[in-house]
């Protein structure tokens, strides 16, 4: 079972990119596709996920409103578009999958391996 994120990069103050995760090994239709980030110096933390039905959930910061989580069950895919993007936003990225539904990260059973989002001042 593998999670793969790809998409980030380096992107000026109020850019916007798309971060994909491809799963394989199972398909993940009934598991709750999540992304976590990790700044440089602290704790990984939740950003948001989703549910296989489509319902979401954001992190009671800022990025509510500015990131939008997506899911394409048929591809066994997950998405985050990041608009607005800040430097306080820099982070690895990671996507990660759940049988149940939390923020917790000790709650995700599969992990990606991370990509890295740089915002630019």
């Amino acid at each position: 079972v593998q999670l793969q994120a790809f998409g980030g990069g380096l992107v000026q103050d109020g850019g916007s990119l798309r971060l994909s995760c491809a799963a394989s090994g199972r398909t993940f239709n009934r598991h709750t596709l999540a992304w976590f980030r990790q700044a440089p110096g602290k704790e990984r933390e939740f950003v948001a996920y989703i549910t296989w039905g489509g319902y979401s959930i954001y992190a009671d910061y800022s990025v509510k409103g500015r990131f939008t989580i997506s899911r394409d069950n048929a591809k066994n895919t997950v998405s985050l578009q990041m608009n607005s993007l800040k430097p306080e936003d820099t982070a690895v990225y990671y996507c990660a999958g759940s049988a149940i539904l939390t923020k917790d990260a000790n709650g995700y059973t599969y992990w990606g391996q991370g990509t890295l989002v740089t915002v630019s001042s």
